[in-house]
């Protein structure tokens, strides 16, 4: 997720250290804050790579340098949206930064398989809490605040399955038996 948000933000213009920084923590919010400590070794392995380039910003102190995408950088972003990996589909966090820079694949079939593949993972049956093998629905936990996750989880997944079909230029189901009603496929759920 984090190589890949250097990458994108990279594709879009040459940018420093810190700003790249606080553009990847604006994107993952508070889910997932972005420390020196894992954003400065993801920049040095992507620089040794070959996929970004560092030069001394003329305009800044010396101790400050540029870093911008080098041509193996964009292959190198463009198959990591071609073909995300699983964890980036069901994943919310992960999926939305691979959505930020969708638009960067040139061919709009590539684009929509990255959204097929969502929105069949959205379809699947699921839920936070289970009784034994089966998905429970919201209306069937007493807990108030399982019941809030479970009917939240439920209104963001619904608006993201219809957003998703609109986008494909599909049809919604005549009846929808996608997602149970305690869908979990939220910004609420676990990381998968």
């Amino acid at each position: 997720m984090l190589e890949l948000a250097i990458l994108g933000f990279l594709a879009e213009g040459p940018l420093p250290g810190h700003e790249l920084r606080r553009r990847i923590s604006q994107l993952t919010g508070y889910t997932r804050p972005v420390s020196d400590g894992s954003l400065y070794p993801a920049i040095n392995r992507l620089t040794r790579a070959g996929l970004i380039e560092r030069r001394a910003d003329p305009a800044a102190r010396a101790a400050r340098y540029v870093l911008s995408l080098t041509a193996a950088g964009r292959a190198d972003m463009l198959q990591r949206l071609r073909k995300p990996a699983d964890h980036e589909i069901t994943d919310f966090t992960r999926f939305y930064v691979v959505l930020a820079f969708l638009s960067h694949l040139p061919d709009v079939a590539e684009r929509h398989a990255v959204l097929r593949r969502r929105l069949e993972f959205l379809e699947e049956p699921a839920s936070f809490f289970y009784d034994n093998e089966r998905p429970l629905r919201a209306e069937e936990v007493a807990d108030p605040y399982r019941r809030g996750m479970l009917l939240t989880a439920r209104a963001t997944s619904r608006a993201e399955r219809t957003w998703l079909r609109e986008t494909l230029g599909e049809e919604p189901p005549v009846f929808d038996t996608g997602c149970t009603d305690s869908d979990p496929h939220a910004p609420a759920a676990p990381a998968s």
